[in-house]
């Protein structure tokens, strides 16, 4: 049995008191890893940005609203599990400033300036021991393969789910799961259960099931 952390959602980064950059992330994703990681008898500590689907009975999970907390949580409970499914979608840009009142029209352009947030799933891959496994979620829409090997690299992964845009806020998905050689070793679509079930199977083989 292995203790498996699963992000899942998105994230907020606010702009003032109301308004805030996010993304579309529903975390059915997210969910139904847990539920397949429960499935297989792992324990399942998921944090999970803002969403409205509940995940399973039986996972243990902490709420977060922003990269920055994500993060935090994530640095502080990696070290007592054995592997990372990093299936969240964080907002990847802060504003410099956020306004302490609600921003007002002005009839004149509004500049944003914005800086990157943290990578949570390449903070957590520098920083796995050699007993950990990191699996990492590409969401790309050009370059597919390229761009997710290169982050599956950059991130010290040892598998990478390539996906697109359309999983986003999805009942659905289409996934190809890449070793760290770029090899596809599957490739999975129809009802997020049904891919994340996949994804697991792969994952129990190819890390869990090697690691012990």
């Amino acid at each position: 049995m292995a203790r498996i952390l699963i992000t899942s959602g998105p994230t907020r980064q606010y702009l003032d008191p109301v308004r805030y950059l996010t993304n579309a992330s529903s975390g059915r994703m997210g969910a139904s890893l847990a539920a397949a990681a429960l499935q297989w008898g792992h324990q399942v500590l998921v944090v999970s940005g803002p969403v409205l689907v509940p995940y399973p009975a039986g996972v243990e999970q902490i709420d977060v609203i922003t990269t920055d907390e994500l993060l935090q949580v994530c640095r502080d409970e990696f070290p007592r599990c054995d592997g990372l499914i990093g299936a969240a979608a964080p907002c990847d840009y802060r504003p410099v400033k956020v306004a302490t009142q609600k921003i007002a029209k002005t009839g004149q352009p509004l500049e944003l300036h914005l800086v990157e947030t943290p990578d949570v799933v390449a903070t957590l891959g520098a920083a796995k021991r050699s007993d950990q496994w990191v699996v990492g979620f590409a969401l790309e829409t050009e370059d597919q393969h390229f761009r997710a090997i290169t982050k599956m690299e950059r991130k010290s992964c040892d598998l990478m789910v390539l996906n697109g845009p359309e999983a986003m806020n999805s009942l659905d998905n289409r996934v190809e799961v890449l070793a760290h050689n770029g090899q596809v070793l599957a490739e999975i679509h129809g009802p997020k259960e049904r891919v994340a079930t996949g994804i697991l199977e792969i994952i129990q083989r190819h890390l869990i099931e090697r690691a012990t």
